[in-house]
């Protein structure tokens, strides 16, 4: 049974990433479903609806001349260049010849006497052979740039969906993401989302085209003779019915493939991001077998589609062969006997023939190949189809996501001067019988930082994405100015937050491009007081072209403190009312911490700092230190009140500092 583990998903939506494929999740191909991804794919289409318009007028306009041309010219080559017959007055006309090249009577294709002059023949054929040339450097070109236009305007639709994938999946919760692999998603993004690009030319335009062109092709056959017509339709039969008992097993096999490359993808981007632990652990190996059976499934499940796909193009092809074979024997019967056509002169001009000759046979035949061809590439049309259409449910399924946290329908300002934060009986969990927050309550006023410890999982991080509203609690509120965040814009709340993450990320640039890099027209005495605060100003000046220094791929010209009080610079350039600091002193040396918290301190005034910390003297010299433990808060307090009261705390404390003399004292030996 396919997963749902990206996300929820219904009976009909369970395209998900997985190698267990179940026939009950694939949604069917039918007219109603192709007309509703149709619908879908219309706001990515409706920017570029001039451009398909134009475009399709020019391809009905050459569809038109072309058709023409080769009605006239199969005529002109077939009756009489090869077999002599004097010209319609119309072609008369074209060529440029005079009347004496014009037959007196509709009956030259029965009464061949009079017939073109060998010499009238060498004309005909040179004067066809100059419009055929010059039809070449007229349609060649064009064809070339329509070809370009229609690939342009079909990869800009696709830039669309791709952009429209990327915008849903960065507004999905962190929760949607937590439990979905990140292969996943690019794989829909990138190769799923390019399916729209055959939409209509494959779903709608292509089989609409290849009927018109089947019924005329049947048309002009039962004008030669009906009931190799009814021999025809016959034979269409089986292949339908082939086709519909086969359909089921390419969609399951059109599903596993790129279910089993998603999974790829995903063992790829998991490996390449993991390479450093897999190195030092000795894991190559493990990694590579791991890779070579996903790569081998991804392999396996591509080759089975195929084969599906061949064996049924196989199937029609021989028995398309079969058909050409069996009438081509009694044609040529007929032509050696001279037999007229079904309705012999009556139809003359629709076919061009009264009796079945060379130039019939000729006809007949690459009307009826043309017919049967064309029912075989629409029949592995409509396999490759059930491809695309898979690859298409599975992109919509990332755009019909519904995103968990969202804007309000009537959001009020962001509450200013900010005065306090506070969470309210906070809970959330991740699964649902695991809490990560139990009730937390907690709340810090402005010109105070708030040092959060405690041990690992018990939601410090998890309490700071409360905050930011990268998840809502499953009960209780987080305020600010007693305004609940969901009654706030989404992007007034992270535009007034700024974040510093334990992991330095900094970028090929300058240190003024990295440390103004999230703040929009930052100017350089900003940036350097930023600087200053963060206590990054010393040894930037101490850099070959100081605030303009190259940093280099990942600030590597930089040590890890250095790296660290740039990212601290990049947060406190914003000057948010929020700051949020995790670990930010975690690389720096003991004077260089505390000149950074007596920065902050003076700094932050008018604002609201919290630190996710487990650094001795950055949590004495905190305001107020909240001491968390599998999800709730056991005490609160300054460093003085919380040691008076000899609690968790004080445990906590006096663990750490024989940490430290064991780290100090290993130093030493």
């Amino acid at each position: 049974m396919v997963s749902c583990a990206a996300g929820p998903c219904s009976n009909d939506k369970k395209i998900m990433s997985t190698t267990e494929v179940d026939l009950s999740d694939i949604p069917p191909v039918s007219l109603r479903r192709v007309w509703q991804l149709t619908l879908k794919a219309w706001p990515f289409m409706r920017p570029l609806v001039k451009h398909l318009l134009i475009l399709g007028g020019f391809i009905l306009f050459m569809t038109l001349v072309l058709a023409g041309v080769a009605l006239v010219g199969t005529d002109l080559f077939n009756n009489k260049i090869l077999v002599g017959d004097k010209l319609q007055p119309l072609q008369a006309v074209v060529l440029f010849v005079d009347d004496s090249y014009v037959g007196s009577d509709i009956e030259d294709n029965v009464n061949l006497k009079d017939t073109l002059t060998a010499e009238q023949r060498g004309v005909v054929r040179d004067r066809f052979m100059i419009w055929i040339v010059m039809l070449c450097l007229l349609f060649i070109p064009m064809g070339a740039a329509l070809i370009y236009y229609n690939i342009w305007i079909w990869q800009m639709i696709n830039q669309n969906l791709r952009v429209a994938m990327m915008t849903k999946a960065e507004h999905l919760s962190l929760n949607f993401h937590a439990q979905s692999r990140v292969g996943d998603a690019i794989f829909r993004i990138y190769k799923d989302s390019s399916t729209i690009t055959s939409l209509v030319q494959e779903a709608i335009i292509g089989p609409v085209t290849g009927i018109y062109f089947i019924l005329v092709g049947l048309a002009f056959v039962a004008f030669f003779d009906p009931r190799v017509a009814v021999a025809v339709i016959f034979i269409f039969i089986p292949m339908i019915f082939l086709t519909a008992w086969l359909t089921p097993l390419i969609r399951y096999r059109a599903l596993e493939n790129r279910v089993a490359n998603s999974d790829l993808t995903s063992r790829l981007q998991e490996t390449m991001k993991a390479l450093r632990v897999v190195k030092a652990n000795q894991g190559e190996r493990r990694i590579l077998d791991r890779f070579h059976a996903d790569s081998q499934r991804a392999l396996d499940a591509a080759l089975f589609l195929r084969l599906m796909i061949v064996v049924l193009n196989v199937v029609v092809a021989t028995s398309a062969a079969v058909l050409l074979l069996v009438t081509e024997y009694l044609v040529v019967g007929w032509v050696l006997e001279e037999r007229e056509t079904f309705m012999g002169a009556a139809v003359v001009t629709i076919i061009g023939y009264a009796i079945w000759n060379m130039g019939a046979f000729q006809d007949f035949r690459g009307r009826l190949t043309s017919s049967t061809y064309t029912a075989g590439s629409l029949i592995t049309r409509w396999a490759l189809l059930q491809d695309l259409f898979i690859g298409l449910e599975r992109a919509f399924y990332l755009l019909d996501l519904k995103a968990d946290i969202v804007d309000p329908e009537y959001p009020l300002g962001f509450p200013t001067p900010i005065k306090s934060v506070e969470w309210r009986d906070a809970y959330y969990a991740y699964q649902q019988e695991q809490p990560v927050l139990a009730g937390v309550n907690l709340r810090a006023e402005v010109g105070s930082i708030t040092a959060i410890i405690g041990s690992s999982g018990a939601g410090k991080s998890t309490l700071m994405s409360l905050l930011l509203r990268l998840y809502d609690p499953d009960d209780g509120q987080i305020s600010i100015n007693n305004t609940d965040l969901r009654d706030l814009r989404i992007e007034d709340i992270r535009s007034n937050t700024a974040i510093a993450l334990q992991k330095n990320v900094l970028f090929a640039g300058t240190v003024a491009d990295n440390i103004g890099y999230a703040t929009k027209n930052a100017s350089r005495k900003e940036i350097e007081e930023a600087a200053r605060i963060a206590c990054a100003d010393q040894f930037i000046a101490e850099l070959e072209s100081g605030y303009d220094t190259e940093l280099g791929e990942r600030g590597g010209k930089l040590s890890t403190g250095q790296r660290q009080r740039v990212s601290l610079a990049r947060a406190i350039v914003r000057n948010t009312p929020i700051l949020i600091l995790d670990e930010p002193t975690a690389s720096l040396d003991a004077e260089t911490e505390l000149a950074v918290m007596r920065n902050l301190g003076e700094w932050g005034t008018d604002k609201i700092v919290f630190l996710i910390t487990h650094r001795l003297p950055t949590i004495r010299n905190a305001d107020q230190i909240v001491f968390l433990e599998h999800g709730k808060v056991i005490e609160a307090g300054s460093h003085e009140n919380l040691v008076e009261n000899d609690g968790r705390y004080s445990k906590f404390l006096a663990a750490s500092q024989v940490s430290a003399l064991s780290l100090v004292s290993h130093d030493y030996e």
